[in-house]
């Protein structure tokens, strides 16, 4: 596969300011990466929420910069120590970039990515499909099985065993539509929870039965006794608060408080926005553990679990065992990124995708 000398990257040159599209030189892959041609972007809130409120998200560190840090595409070209049975020239893949690093970022037409964290995409899957997997999943993936100060090691599904680890327990996920939310109900079921309820709009309902909740409430007026009710006795293993507002964050808590499941074990919640200090408080006077998770498979104490669990997904994939999020696909290309930004502003229960190399 032929490569160019330059790309085109939609580029933020300060805070706050509107991305514009420049050409930038391509960069040389290092000996363990990949070169991946991007053929379809995901849009994430944290995209536009870093370059518009960035005192709240400081990602960002150095600018001009590229956003963007979920893709899929082809390999290009390979490092030299890049084992040709896991990566070649000409594979279909889909990843993680690496937020605030360009070279690692994803609205552009070429990204360079450890070849560890790439996966390989299955024929099943489309392009704009696989896009919208790798943040979110491993969003999900981070809150559940890695090690923090309130939710010790769980064995993930990839492991022996690890089909069972939520045998007898229940897991309730606030934002079930979410795209985090999806993918955390999609590996409870594949962690054997016996219990997993979540709420959203009804007209989530039947497709999040479908990805594996037991139960579905309607998030408009349920509060904290339904969610107990749905536990039907069961202990919460935790909360996941794929939303992460005050008012969700809350509700998490009093959830936790009022299961009769959980009277002599921990409360667990996991926030995916770091919460404010009125919901510590709360939290802290309630006996409840928060951990807040940084989502972010190429972390160096994260890849213990995100290189086995992106390879897992390629099975899952193809086998049905893991389903993506549904995508609506913004056209136009580069020039049409402030489109997608606002669109996924509202977007509900689907990924906004770009084509970057679409004119």
């Amino acid at each position: 596969m032929s490569v160019p000398r330059t790309f085109k990257s939609a580029i933020v040159e300060a805070p706050r300011a509107k991305t514009v599209i420049k050409d930038v030189p391509t960069p040389e892959p290092k000996p363990d990466e990949v070169l991946i041609k991007i053929t379809a972007a995901a849009i994430n809130p944290v995209d536009w929420k870093m370059r518009d409120e960035p005192d709240t998200y400081p990602y960002l560190k150095e600018y001009p910069t590229p956003l963007g840090s979920d893709a899929a595409g082809i390999v290009a070209a390979v490092g030299s120590s890049v084992d040709s049975s896991h990566l070649k020239v000409g594979d279909p893949v889909f990843f993680q970039g690496i937020i605030g690093n360009p070279r690692n970022s994803t609205l552009q037409q070429y990204a360079v990515m450890p070849a560890e964290l790439a996966a390989l995409r299955p024929s099943n899957i489309t392009e704009e499909e696989a896009a919208g997997i790798s943040l979110a999943s491993a969003c999900a993936l981070v809150g559940m099985y890695h090690d923090t100060s309130s939710t010790p090691t769980k064995p993930g599904p990839w492991e022996p065993k690890g089909d069972a680890a939520g045998k007898g327990k229940a897991l309730v996920v606030l934002g079930g539509s979410s795209s985090v939310g999806q993918y955390v109900i999609q590996l409870a079921r594949l962690s054997g929870y016996t219990q997993i309820i979540t709420g959203s709009s009804p007209s989530h309902h039947e497709h999040l039965k479908q990805l594996g909740a037991t139960a579905v409430l309607d998030r408009n007026v349920a509060d904290a006794t339904h969610y107990v009710s749905a536990l039907r006795g069961l202990a919460v293993d935790y909360v996941y608060d794929a939303i992460s507002e005050e008012s969700t964050n809350k509700l998490a808590i009093e959830i936790l408080q009022r299961s009769s499941g959980n009277k002599t074990g921990k409360l667990n919640m996991i926030s995916v926005i770091p919460p404010s200090q009125a919901v510590k408080a709360e939290a802290k006077q309630a006996g409840v553990d928060i951990s807040f998770i940084l989502g972010m498979g190429s972390l160096p104490h994260v890849r213990p679990i995100s290189v086995p669990f992106f390879k897992a997904l390629t099975g899952w994939l193809k086998e049905g065992k893991f389903v993506p999020n549904r995508t609506r696909l913004i056209n136009g290309g580069l020039p049409a990124i402030e489109q997608a930004l606002e669109a996924n502003k509202t977007a509900s229960g689907v990924k906004i995708i770009i084509r970057p190399h679409d004119a």
